[in-house]
Formats: structure tokens, C-alpha cells, sequence
């Protein structure tokens, strides 16, 4: 393939959970990844999971990125987990504002995801590669297209080395947020977020619950294909794969995957491209 992958996982919730990933990672692993991050669950709720699957993938010889997520945290709790994090090996964080978790007031000192990178920035230099969220489709709770471009650019001005982009399955959205970017002066590179689509019901329901837009001609599709997983996978893979194609074409700097920690249609889209 003639440009980089990476790949995100979440931290698993049970022995057979651990195992499962474990042997997605062995064969996820012949893609050769930039990195592999790791998610962090709201309000730090799996931070110990996060940096237990981090040692892991390190130790199998892949770089690996915790995420690290601000809402509801203290500057002691970050200070605490960014010395865990140098401790064991890690260079790279993926930094972000977080969701709360439920039932959670608004707390903590950071409210945005700038104010985490300037106090990573400030606690440790230069010690890591800091990776924030974009959003070529306007966080869920932006104001406005263009607040949503300044929020990235906070970010960026505050130390962020690189973007991760919110799945999308329009290449346009992307492009246009790019292109925006550097209309601002903004070069710093900006990886699209790629969800292979494997199931129909799951899809929708994360998209719904994170904004991004399933374009209504993929709806109608998956929702004809009622049950039948075959065609949905098959479906998914040929619109995925389409996707990447022509974000690579467009001279997209690498793609993220979103795994969930399965390796199946990861694999085959990679294939598809030349991997």
C-alpha cells in the first residue's frame, strides 16, 4: 500500500474479550501499522485497561498510543496518567476533550481538548507525539462549521502534532475540511477515520450517537439487505474500499481504522488496496 495505516482498539472487558484481541492484533499485524491506539472510556473509566492493552501491543513490538481524555479529570489525575504513560515506553498520546460519563456533572479543569495538549505540552515538552480529533462533518456539538475548524486549530496552536478524523463515508466532507484548513495557513497532517462496515444495526447506532452522516444511499442499501450479513459485509467492503481509493488518490497522509477489535475487514480492504 503506498501510504500508512494505523489502527485504534478498545480495551477488552473480560478474558475472552483479551484473547479475541489478541489473536485480531497477531493477524492485523501483517499490515505492518504506524501504530496502534487505544481507547479510553468516559472519564477515564477503562484507564487501567487502556495502558494493560498498550504494554501488550508494545510488548508484541507495535508502537501503541493510549488515548487520553480530559473531561472530569484533574491536572494531578493527568500529571499521574502522563507518568504512567512515559514510564512504560509510550511516545504517542491520543489526546482529546472525552465524553462525560453518564450521570456525570460538568467537573475537572480542562473543558477543552487545546487546554489538555497545552498541559501535556508544558508537563512534558516534546516527550510525545500528540494526535488530536478532527471533524470533517462538525462535532455533534460545535456551534457552527467554522467554530468547529477553530476548535482544531486551538489544538493545533497548542501543540498537537497530527489529526485523526471522525469516521465519514463522504471523501468530499474530508477534503473540504482539509482544504479549509489550509485556506488558514494550517498544514499539520490530518488522517481520515475509516469504519469498516460489518454489521448494519451497529453501524447506525454509532453513527447516530456520534454524528457522523451515513449518506442516505447507504441506509436504503443496508436497510434492503434486512438480515443478510453476507451481502452487508460484502456491500460494506466495496463502499469502504472505494473510500479509501479515493482518499488515497486525493494524497490523504494514511488511513486510521476503526477495528472494534476485529481484524476480518480490516484485512480485506487492505488487500483490495494493494496491501
Amino acid at each position: 500500500m503506498t501510504f500508512p495505516i494505523s489502527l485504534e482498539f478498545f480495551p477488552p472487558k473480560t478474558p475472552e474479550g483479551a484473547e479475541k484481541l489478541r489473536a485480531a492484533r497477531q493477524k492485523l499485524y501483517a499490515l505492518r501499522p504506524e501504530f496502534c491506539s487505544v481507547t479510553f472510556g468516559a472519564g477515564g473509566s477503562t484507564q487501567e485497561g487502556t495502558l494493560a492493552t498498550v504494554r501488550e501491543i508494545m510488548a508484541e513490538g507495535c508502537p501503541a498510543a493510549p488515548h487520553l481524555s480530559c473531561i472530569g479529570q484533574t491536572r494531578d489525575s493527568i500529571r499521574e496518567r502522563l507518568a504512567a504513560y512515559g514510564d512504560a515506553g509510550v511516545q504517542r498520546i491520543v489526546a482529546l476533550r472525552g465524553d462525560l460519563p453518564s450521570g456525570y456533572g460538568l467537573g475537572g479543569e480542562f473543558r477543552y481538548a487545546s487546554d489538555l495538549v497545552a498541559f501535556i505540552r508544558g508537563e512534558t515538552g516534546r516527550r510525545f507525539h500528540l494526535e488530536v480529533a478532527a471533524y470533517p462533518e462538525v462535532h455533534p456539538q460545535s456551534k457552527s462549521p467554522e467554530a468547529d475548524l477553530q476548535a482544531f486549530i486551538a489544538k493545533v496552536e497548542a501543540g498537537a502534532d497530527a489529526g485523526i478524523t471522525q469516521y465519514f463515508f463522504n471523501a468530499d466532507a474530508y477534503l473540504r475540511f482539509v482544504e479549509e484548513l489550509r485556506k488558514r495557513g494550517v498544514d499539520t497532517p490530518v488522517v481520515p477515520g475509516i469504519m469498516p462496515i460489518t454489521s448494519s444495526s451497529q453501524l447506525l447506532r454509532f453513527s447516530d450517537a456520534c454524528g457522523a452522516e451515513v449518506p442516505r444511499w447507504i441506509r436504503l442499501r443496508l436497510q434492503a439487505f434486512g438480515d443478510d450479513s453476507a451481502s452487508i459485509q460484502a456491500f460494506g467492503l466495496d463502499v469502504v474500499t472505494a473510500l479509501c481509493e479515493q482518499l488515497r488518490k486525493a494524497g490523504a497522509p494514511g488511513v486510521h481504522f476503526y477495528t472494534m477489535n476485529q481484524a476480518k475487514a480490516t484485512l480485506e480492504i487492505c488487500r483490495r488496496l494493494g496491501a
